[in-house]
Order: C-alpha cells, then sequence, then structure tokens
C-alpha cells in the first residue's frame, strides 16, 4: 500500500525536537517557526510535557465517556480559569474541524435555524459543515457544496446585517484571525459591531479561535483584543501540543440534552493530560506574555523591512506579503538558513512558532531574511 498522495512535501524529515528545534537523524538543526502548523505551543519535547503524557499513559491511555473522567473536569477548570471563561461549559473533541461541526450543530439546535454566514476567505476545517462554510471552491466536493452557507466580506458590517435581517441565520461563524487567508485580522470595531447586530438578531456569534487562539496573540483568545464575548468558541491546535485535540466553549444560555452532541477519542485520558501540562506550562514559563512581548518585538522589526510589501497579525501570528514567490522563499530559509516556515496563498510567508520563542531566536530569523531579501 501506498500513501495517498495529497500533500507537497519538503524532502526532509525531522525525527526529533528540542525546544524551537527539530532535528533530522544525520543530526542537521532547524529552527522551528511554524510549530506545525500553530500546533506546537510549549516547544518540541517539553520536559514537563513528556513526563505527564508518559505518566498517564503507563496508567490509563483511553476509556469512552461512557465513565466518569476527573481529568476532563480539571483541565476545564484550568482552561476556565486561564482564558477567562468560567462560567462556560466544554465540550471535547478530537480537531479543529470537528470543534467547528459541533459549534454550528449546537447553534442551530439552539435556534430551530439551518443557515450560517461566514466570510470571505474563510478556512473553518476539511469535514462535512466545516469545508461548506470555507471559502474555497477546490477543497469542497460536490456533496458538500450547500445553500445553507453565505459568505460576506470580512470587516463589512453592513453585509452582515443585510444578510441577518433576513431572519434565516442561526450562526455567524469568523476566525479571531484569517490564517489560511494570509494573515488578515478583523478589526476591534468590526467585532464588537459583530457582536451587537448578531445580538441584535438573536443569531450565535461563533469565534473560530483555532488558529488565532489559545495565548497565540497575546491574549489567551484573538477575540478579547476587541472586549467581546461571543456565544461559542471553538480551540484546538496549541491545546495538547500536538496531540489531537478540540474544544468547544459554550455560553451558559445553551442548554444541553444527553445525546446532543458526542464523540468517542474526544477528551480522552491521554489528551487531558497533555492538555493540563499544556496549561500549566503556560501558567509557570509565562507564555502567553511572551507570545505578546516576542510577537510586537517581531512584527515591529519586521515593518522596518522595506522589502516586505506588508506585515500583518498580532503576537506569533504574523504574515508578510513579499514580492515574488513566498514558497521560493520558504524554501530557500529551509535549505540555506535551516528555517522552517509556513505559507498561506502566492505572496504570503507565514509564522506561526511555539509560544516559546526567544528574541534571540526572533533574530536569527530577522538576519537570515533581511539577508536573504538584499
Amino acid at each position: 500500500m501506498k500513501l495517498f498522495d495529497v500533500y507537497s512535501l519538503y524532502d526532509i524529515e525531522p525525527v526529533s525536537g528540542k525546544g524551537n528545534y527539530v532535528y533530522t537523524a544525520d543530526g542537521t538543526e532547524y529552527l522551528d517557526l511554524y510549530g506545525g502548523h500553530a500546533v506546537i505551543s510549549v516547544g518540541h519535547a517539553h520536559p514537563h510535557y513528556v513526563e505527564a503524557v508518559a505518566q498517564q499513559v503507563a496508567k490509563l491511555g483511553f476509556y469512552s465517556n461512557s465513565v466518569e473522567n476527573s481529568l476532563q473536569v480539571r483541565f476545564a477548570e484550568m482552561l476556565g480559569k486561564a482564558s477567562g471563561y468560567e462560567d462556560y461549559s466544554l465540550f471535547l473533541c478530537n480537531s479543529g474541524a470537528e470543534a467547528n461541526e459541533n459549534a454550528i450543530k449546537l447553534a442551530s439546535f439552539h435556534s430551530g435555524k439551518r443557515r450560517v454566514l461566514a466570510f470571505g476567505k474563510a478556512f473553518h476545517g476539511r469535514t462535512s459543515g466545516a469545508v461548506a462554510a470555507t471559502d474555497n471552491p477546490k477543497i469542497i466536493a460536490p456533496f458538500n457544496r450547500t445553500e445553507n452557507v453565505e459568505f460576506v466580506p470580512l470587516n463589512d458590517i453592513e453585509a452582515v446585517e443585510a444578510k441577518l435581517a433576513t431572519n434565516e441565520f442561526c450562526a455567524v461563524l469568523i476566525e479571531g484571525i484569517q490564517g489560511v487567508a494570509g494573515i488578515h485580522c478583523p478589526t476591534d470595531d468590526f467585532l464588537q459591531q459583530l457582536r451587537e447586530v448578531t445580538t441584535k438578531y438573536g443569531v450565535s456569534l461563533i469565534l473560530d479561535e483555532i488558529q488565532s487562539g489559545y495565548g497565540r496573540t497575546g491574549d489567551f483568545f484573538a477575540h478579547q483584543h476587541a472586549g467581546i464575548r461571543p456565544d461559542i468558541i471553538t480551540s484546538a491546535k496549541g491545546i495538547a501540543n500536538g496531540f489531537p485535540m478540540g474544544a468547544v466553549l459554550i455560553a451558559p444560555h445553551f442548554e444541553a440534552t444527553k445525546g446532543m452532541l458526542g464523540t468517542t477519542f474526544g477528551g480522552n485520558h491521554l489528551a487531558c493530560a497533555a492538555a493540563i501540562a499544556v496549561l500549566e506550562i503556560f501558567e509557570q514559563e509565562h507564555l502567553v506574555n511572551n507570545a505578546r512581548e516576542v510577537g510586537e518585538y517581531l512584527l515591529a522589526e519586521l515593518r522596518k523591512i522595506p522589502q516586505l510589501k506588508e506585515v500583518r497579525g498580532r503576537g506569533l501570528m504574523i504574515g508578510m506579503e513579499i514580492e515574488g514567490s513566498a514558497s521560493e522563499m520558504r524554501l530557500q530559509l529551509l535549505k540555506k538558513y535551516h528555517i522552517f516556515t509556513g505559507g498561506a496563498g502566492a505572496t504570503t510567508v507565514r509564522l506561526l512558532p511555539a509560544l516559546t520563542v526567544t528574541r534571540k531566536e526572533a533574530d536569527k530569523f530577522l538576519v537570515a531574511l533581511k539577508e536573504l531579501l538584499n
């Protein structure tokens, strides 16, 4: 059997990692400023994380959600405290796409309506409902195309209100920062207006914080910069530092009924042990503050580079618009300077390092980038 050939691969295989570096079998070191699509939040092979996962798998790696699991309760309490959403409820699943599926389903159950409003260039995942709310026809199969989703331009509140006034929508779904689109930020004013208009029409506001959340922007969730509280928040990526996990944070006015949502693997013992360890490291090492400080430094320094057409983002979620091919620049950074970065479209280079990244490591990247651009 061969692998289904759907990924474009670099001819590099990391076999180990430590901190913000990964290593190939021959010991070649690479600075990781992408974290496997923003998944690595506390660095590779963090000792506390490794110990927590090892201890848990030696005791009990998995049992289903038909029994009590005190690790879920502990994680929910820690997440509520860390995020400022202690009065919300938590549903645990396996991925960001699954989190978005359950968020949409919950909003539809709550209102009895079926339509979702999303935004141009949005990316919400590749499962059935999530991909229908993703603005990329190339990855939407005929089966997934539906009239239940409409798109309006980002930051256009008049377009939003015109749709919601039809009284057909159960939810508005928006990313805290559009990641796959190339790091495009909804303005704080727009998010505040969006909260007002969704409340006005009784529509659930769902914040997709799968890439932009979990401390990456210097607040726990990106939408918190705007001072709003959504009805539902979805999260994944950095929750468990590489162990598959997703989460839905649910406002108190949603009523749970038995069997409404469900999952086999979601919130399993090993996932919860990993997620608890991540939040413990966040607190011990002040990683959300570090994301803010190093991110602000990186953004300020990048904006001084005249060859960059535009620099977008917040904290450690950064997009650099360049002249020419972003994929070629990323390849040069990888081959010549041994630095992993990410892409988003033809001309955007994306940075999504672990929240443990240091100013010294940021400087190493800045030196390489300037040399390459010159």
